[in-house]
């Protein structure tokens, strides 16, 4: 692969061009004579250092698809494709500005006042510095643009406004309990931009210009990525850039119960064995903070009093077939905590003397090591690495902070103990440690680690996001759509909610504590927002409830025959059938980079009405789904909504028939539909040509493993399948760079439909697909246990 660098200066300032022949273009600005050596940990560690031609002079250089043009005047860019279409450009007047800004970092000792205290989001310390001293010299950076009027933009990550296409936005970028950031930014004409740099951004596209913002930068740093203007060719780049999303357990996606908190391994055993009992789906039990002895926060033990033989408690859920995740914290107080006095005695913690420093390596190396002599020895399967923006500022008071006030508050406390270059950095990091540390010891069980942070190249270490600790408004709900599909537009693949929210009830005095149900689930206001938030989460790529407040296992919504127990039951019967199907998906996602959650606009770039659309989603190309976030039937308080309606209204897709899943009717896309969505369902439409691998009822991931599985097929387009199956967990040689095909089909004229002047309007949907068997071998095809029926269409109300 050809690759060249061509360096220029403009108004005293250098910028660099360094292109491969991908599509990829890395722009860095300095005004320094001299660019700097160390490599981004956002990168993929495995593509090495490469080398580089150095260009003389160029106007045009080439990158794949991408030519860069370099206005000798200005010094402005202009990106082009192959056919000459402008994608994106700098202005010519002041395209970017890089201004001078000392950094300053505070130096702490042994002898630094600490006083500790303790918060709704956990324990926190504060430190004031032996010395503050000047370190270097860094930028405030500017990157303008101009963007095509009509063209879609996504990305960032996950925040709390319910964004959806960010023109005419502005996002403040920077970690916070709500806020996930992933500085990728990606547009439905095919390209993607990633900004590396781990400072405090900003991004604008309103009265500001179309910019993005730099608070302190060692270089203003970016990419831009492009392969043959799909989404899909943009993603496969921006994997190659970061590196490959591994493969989850097969047990992530089924699912997880939560909640703060589950007390004793009695108290978990309880509740397993009851939706067994129940014959409820169930794959993960989850241990929120406070498993330690009492007075040693953080500590990566069990307390010996609530969890008297870890190791036997785990193995009773491992018969049960539920696996166990346990919250670990970056944070860690108390005198009797050997963690904390193991991490002082070497030096391993930041200022304040509670948190860990992730940015050290031999730090990261002793918090597995603790991890997993506590923990993972005695059988824990996954973490919950909460906390992973270990300071904020905000978290107290009546009055929700004006956002500019938030981020100069938050941002302010970790600058008092990290370098304003990385503040974004604490949870890539962390992250790094915990899979490192894992797979140094262990083959056997993949990693999982939840968590509340991101940042560009996390997925490497099989990171999922969540949203953070949200309320229960139905306002929340509906924005949970689009600050979800943003976060996996970035190729940041896996991200998940606290499915119910996590604050149920409204605490005056505390701004984030504003649910609206204060009674819980005695409240059938309350009962409806979790089915429409259940219906939801059985699409994304984890499915999670958790929550305070008031309990979340089935059975508090009512019994088996009562409305919301059976609309619950149904969500989580109907993720399992999914399972297959997101398993595909998950393979995908590590093989090409292509996420599993996609939003509609880039899927469909051409149909600019979707643009405008930020409550529908797709799970892969073919099913679109229409979350309910609306009431329909009781209000707040359980008092009845007048006049109720179950119509729901869904922009279908141009070009493509798409088929109702609950009724089976057919619709031409290009238009809105008006479809019911009575309690028990939601609207989800499956593209024609569609091949969905589709799971039988279980009780959990590992007992539908052994179970045959449907291939539902939409007529309408040819369409073709390779089915990805494994063991589902482990670093066996099948974890390889190939698919481990098990069915491999083809299917045409059968998906036709046929000639005749009115289309029926339901169709029977599960069809004996037409395939070529010299592509399925009889070994393969008695380990997929694949059987192929003709029967009559399912509705969401049988599965």
């Amino acid at each position: 692969m050809k690759r060249y660098e061509f360096v220029y200066t403009c108004r005293g300032m250098t910028t660099r061009l360094r292109t491969d022949g991908d599509g990829v273009v890395r722009v860095t600005r300095t005004k320094r004579d001299h660019f700097l050596t160390s490599r981004s940990p956002a990168l993929n560690p495995a593509a090495g250092d490469a080398e580089y031609s150095l260009l003389d002079s160029a106007n045009d250089i080439r990158s794949g698809n991408v030519t860069v043009r370099v206005n000798a005047d200005t010094g402005a860019l202009t990106f082009l494709n192959d056919e000459g279409m402008v994608l994106l450009r700098e202005p010519d007047a002041d395209p970017f500005f890089l201004d001078d800004k000392p950094v300053y970092l505070n130096l702490y000792n042994d002898e630094t006042a600490v006083h500790e205290d303790m918060s709704v989001d956990g324990v926190r310390a504060y430190a004031s510095p032996a010395q503050t001293v000047h370190d270097r010299d860094a930028y405030e950076c500017r990157q303008n643009f101009i963007f095509d009027e009509n063209e879609g933009l996504y990305g960032l990550g996950s925040h709390e406004e319910g964004f959806g296409n960010l023109r005419g936005r502005n996002r403040t970028l920077y970690q916070h309990n709500m806020k996930a950031v992933v500085p990728v930014l990606v547009s439905t004409k095919g390209w993607g931009l990633f900004f590396d740099m781990g400072c405090m951004m900003a991004f604008h596209d309103d009265e500001e210009g179309s910019c993005v913002w730099a608070d302190c930068a060692d270089e203003l740093d970016w990419y831009l990525f492009y392969g043959d203007g799909s989404y899909a060719s943009a993603m496969a780049l921006y994997r190659g850039l970061t590196g490959p999303t591994p493969m989850l357990p097969r047990y992530a996606l089924g699912y997880v119960q939560s909640k703060e908190r589950y007390v004793s391994a009695q108290e978990m055993l309880d509740v397993a064995r009851e939706y067994r009992r129940r014959h409820v789906p169930l794959d993960v039990l989850v241990l929120d903070w406070q498993s330690w002895p009492e007075g040693q926060w953080g500590f990566k033990s069990f307390d010996k009093t609530r969890f008297p033989n870890p190791a036997a408690f785990i193995d009773e859920l491992h018969d049960l077939d539920v696996h166990l995740m346990i919250s670990i914290w970056p944070s860690m107080r108390g005198e009797a905590n050997d963690d904390r006095h193991e991490m002082l005695q070497h030096g391993y913690m930041l200022g304040n003397r509670l948190i860990y420093d992730a940015f050290n390596h031999d730090a990261r190396t002793l918090y597995w090591r603790q991890a997993n002599d506590g923990l993972f020895s005695k059988g824990v399967d996954a973490w919950w690495c909460d906390c992973s923006e270990p300071f904020e500022s905000d978290w107290h008071g009546s009055v929700r902070p004006d956002p500019s006030c938030r981020a100069i508050a938050n941002t302010d406390e970790a600058k008092r103990y990290l370098d304003p270059a990385k503040l974004s950095l604490y949870s890539l990091h962390h992250a790094m440690g915990m899979y490192e540390g894992q797979r140094g010891v262990s083959g056997q069980k993949r990693v999982l680690n939840l968590t509340r942070s991101s940042w560009a190249g996390q997925h490497r270490y099989a990171a999922v996001t969540w949203s953070g600790d949200i309320g229960a408004r139905w306002e929340t709900l509906r924005r949970q759509v689009p600050e979800g599909l943003n976060f996996c537009a970035t190729g940041e693949p896996y991200w998940t909610t606290d499915t119910g929210a996590f604050f149920v009830k409204r605490i005056p005095g505390l701004w984030f504590w504003n649910g609206d149900f204060d009674e819980g689930v005695d409240d059938p206001g309350y009962r409806e927002l979790f089915v429409r938030w259940m219906q939801y989460s059985a699409f994304l790529p984890m499915m999670r409830a958790h929550g305070t407040d008031t309990p979340r296992e089935i059975w508090r919504f009512g019994e088996e025959g009562t409305p919301f127990y059976d609309a619950i039951a149904e969500a989580i019967r109907l993720r399992y059938s999914l399972v297959p199907y997101l398993y595909n998906l998950m393979a995908q996602t590590h093989l090409t980079g292509a996420p599993m959650l996609c939003v509609p606009a880039l899927v469909f770039p051409q149909d600019e009405a979707l643009r405008s659309v930020s409550d529908q989603m797709m799970l892969g190309g073919n099913i679109l789904v229409k979350p309910v976030t609306r009431p329909m039937y009781y209000m707040p308080g359980g008092k009845p909504v007048e006049s109720p309606d179950e119509a729901i209204d869904v922009l279908l897709p141009r070009g493509h028939r798409w088929y109702h899943l609950d009724s089976g009717a057919v619709f031409d896309g290009g238009q809105r539909v008006r479809v019911r969505a009575p309690l028990h369902t939601l609207p989800v439409f499956v593209r024609s040509g569609a091949i969905i691998p589709w799971g039988r009822p279980a009780d959990s991931t590992e007992d539908q493993a052994g179970r045959t599985i449907d291939i539902v097929i939409d007529p309408g387009e040819d369409a073709c399948l390779n089915l990805y199956d494994d063991e589902g967990d482990g670093y066996g040689p099948e974890m390889t760079e190939a698919f481990n095909v098990l069915f491999n089909g083809a299917v045409k004229g059968v998906c036709s439909h046929p000639e005749q002047e009115e289309e029926p309007e339901t169709f029977d949907r599960f069809y004996r697909p037409v395939y070529d068997e010299s592509n399925l071998q009889e070994e393969e095809a008695e380990r997929a246990a694949i059987r192929y029926e003709h029967t009559h269409h399912r509705s969401l109300k049988s599965v």
